[in-house]
């Protein structure tokens, strides 16, 4: 596929290494060849940069394998889910799935990602419900700007929370910035 053809969410193979879009910029002045700019992720490690492409360039569109599964449990520094259809395990490493962790429960069920047999980790879904734990008191008065304070979530997340939600409740958090996004 032509590198103009990116677009967000889009998987694809350039130089040995597995990218997904995040962001798309064409670019076309006088008398020069389209540049593409693309923000990607690379998700064998998981860093992000930016890449640059002209228009006549091609990359190998792939196709990712989503398996639904269930979260189980932390076990030896390996987070283990099963396939509910088939009963089957399978074990994550602790180390490749440190952001999810602030945003993942038991019994929860999230895909997992793979591409041919190579295991690349998992997909959070774009906002989760979960329960505050521990929260500072609101002070009274402090409404000059957007009034937030301090909150520890059922995960150990620690995140910024308007001042009328209190310990006990459960709020939605965007997991893909980690902010507070409403109360469930």
């Amino acid at each position: 596929m032509n590198a103009t053809e990116l677009r967000p969410g889009n998987h694809f193979v350039y130089d040995q290494n597995l990218y997904t879009v995040i962001d798309v910029a064409l670019n076309k002045t006088a008398m020069r060849k389209m540049v593409v700019k693309v923000k990607v992720r690379n998700l064998r490690s998981g860093s992000t940069t930016e890449m640059s492409f002209l228009s006549g360039t091609d990359v190998e569109k792939v196709t990712l394998d989503k398996r639904k599964m269930t979260y189980l449990y932390e076990s030896a520094g390996n987070l283990v889910f099963m396939d509910q259809q088939t009963f089957d395990q399978l074990e994550i490493s602790r180390e490749r799935l440190e952001w999810e962790l602030n945003f993942l429960k038991t019994e929860q069920e999230i895909e997992i990602l793979q591409y041919e047999d190579e295991l690349l980790g998992i997909s959070l879904p774009a906002k989760v419900n979960l329960q505050v734990t521990e929260t500072e008191p609101a002070v009274k008065g402090d409404t000059v700007n957007k009034a937030m304070k301090d909150a520890v979530l059922e995960t150990g997340y620690k995140i910024r929370v308007p001042l009328f939600i209190s310990a006990g409740e459960v709020i939605i958090v965007r997991t893909d910035d980690g902010s507070y996004d409403g109360r469930a």
